[in-house]
């Protein structure tokens, strides 16, 4: 009998270098990668997802990548269930899945017992009413009042998780966060793995891939992408929401580009907060020489 695969997770704040060792930790034990990025999800959205080329894929398979419409919704629930598809199908074949991602809400939607309550069109309709009438912020500040736990675990500037928790403390009278169950995995064998940045370093590596970014065509990229504007999930992602504000003439492309980095920034401190709380998560030094051999070493695999 075939020993029992693990399934992986290579998790870590934006711009610490999760594509690259996954790949090459596929290739060393026969694995294949699953996308737990909300933003690769969408076709043509590539540039601003930093979505791996497919030379850097390195000849590994890839898993949930460009299977949504720019105007489609995303939702984790969604990605639950073709994530969870995609592993069993890598184990049933005998390989190792790869989870890469950086949102802990994801990965942990592949790997654990969540169960996402459902909705209430109304009850959604109404506090997205609020939303347009008050903005992000101010609808942040009532999320606080009623759920301060969900309020530190959401930017202030994203109304539509926003939205989502005040709907799901109304729906169960619950607090938001108290949907999340302890750090138990659905499969008997998980290895996380995560990339360890000192936050200097992480900024300056922020920055650089920000300007990579426009270098490489980030504003033709959403100049090319019809319906995006008025999509509503994939409009909102990083770098796309703010070349979307240049391109309407809301801000100066400048603007547009500091303001992709501020935010990736607060956005990658909020990453790393949230992954530290998962005591299954084995860090290692981004720039370690030995990297990719330690984490092998942590899969266990020949």
């Amino acid at each position: 009998m075939s020993p029992i695969r693990p399934v992986v997770a290579v998790v870590g704040p934006t711009a610490s270098g999760k594509t690259g060792l996954s790949v090459r930790l596929a290739q060393a034990v026969g694995g294949e990668v699953v996308n737990a990025d909300s933003v690769q999800l969408y076709r043509g959205m590539d540039v601003g997802s930093a979505k791996a080329t497919p030379q850097e894929r390195g000849g590994v398979p890839h898993h949930l990548l460009d299977v949504l419409e720019v105007t489609d919704e995303a939702n984790v629930a969604q990605f639950q269930h073709g994530a969870r598809a995609a592993i069993d199908d890598v184990l049933a074949r005998d390989g190792v899945p790869i989870l890469v991602g950086g949102s802990s809400l994801y990965v942990r939607a592949a790997l654990d017992p969540l169960e996402f309550p459902g909705t209430d069109p109304q009850v959604r309709a109404r506090w997205a009413a609020r939303l347009d009438e008050v903005g992000a912020e101010a609808l942040h500040a009532e999320l606080a009042a009623r759920d301060p736990k969900a309020a530190a675990a959401i930017l202030p500037t994203n109304g539509r998780r926003i939205v989502r928790a005040l709907e799901v403390g109304e729906l169960t009278g619950r607090p938001f966060i108290a949907t999340m169950p302890d750090p138990v995995s659905v499969y008997p064998q998980v290895v996380m793995i995560g990339l360890d940045v000192p936050r200097p370093v992480l900024d300056e590596r922020i920055d650089t891939r920000v300007d990579r970014m426009w270098a490489d065509g980030l504003v033709e990229e959403v100049r090319g992408l019809p319906g995006l504007a008025g999509s509503p999930t994939a409009s909102r992602a990083l770098g796309y929401q703010q070349v979307l504000a240049f391109l309407a003439g809301e801000i100066s492309e400048d603007e547009a580009r500091a303001e992709t980095k501020s935010g990736t920034r607060r956005f990658a401190r909020r990453q790393d907060r949230m992954m530290r709380k998962d005591p299954r998560i084995h860090w290692l030094p981004f720039d370690a020489p030995d990297l990719v051999e330690r984490a092998v070493a942590l899969v266990g695999c020949p």
